[in-house]
C-alpha cells in the first residue's frame, strides 16, 4: 500500500508537468506538510519546485524563483541529476515568463547536460525545441 506521502508527491508531480495551478495549489500544501514532517528531502524538493511552477504561472516571480532555488540546492545536494535537468528547466521557463532569452537559454543548457548524461530522450527532445527556438 502506497504511503500517503507518496501519493501527494505523485499528485504534485504530474500536477506540475502539467503545469494545472490549482492542482499545484491544491496537493502541494500536503506534501510540503508531509515531507517537512518526515524530513524527506526528495519529497520537500519536489514541492518546492512545483509551487515555483504556481507561482510562476501566477506571475509572482520573484516568489517562483526563491521556490525553484530551494528545489535545485536540494538536488544538487542529494545528486540527483534527473531532478536537477528538471528544475533547471523550469528556471528556464521562468527566465522565458521574464523575457529573459539568456537567462532562460543558459539553464536550458544546463538541463540539456544533465538530461544527455542520463540519456533521457524524451527531455531532451523537449530542451533542444526550446532552444532552437531561443537561437
Amino acid at each position: 500500500m502506497a504511503h500517503e506521502h507518496i501519493v501527494y508527491m505523485m499528485l504534485v508531480d504530474s500536477a506540475a508537468r502539467a503545469q494545472d495551478e490549482d492542482a499545484i495549489r491544491k496537493f502541494t500544501p500536503r506534501l510540503e506538510e508531509l515531507a517537512s514532517r518526515d524530513d524527506h528531502k526528495p519529497y520537500l524538493a519536489v514541492a518546492h519546485r512545483a509551487w515555483g511552477i504556481a507561482l510562476r504561472i501566477a506571475g509572482e516571480y520573484e516568489e517562483a524563483d526563491e521556490r525553484l532555488q530551494k528545489a535545485l540546492a536540494i538536488f544538487e545536494r542529494l545528486e540527483s541529476g534527473w531532478q536537477i535537468g528538471r528544475t533547471q528547466y523550469e528556471l528556464g521557463e521562468l527566465a522565458l515568463a521574464q523575457t529573459d532569452g539568456v537567462r532562460a537559454s543558459s539553464y536550458f543548457m544546463e538541463a540539456r547536460s544533465h538530461f544527455e548524461a542520463l540519456g533521457a530522450k524524451p527531455d531532451l527532445a523537449r530542451i533542444e525545441k526550446i532552444l532552437q527556438k531561443l537561437n
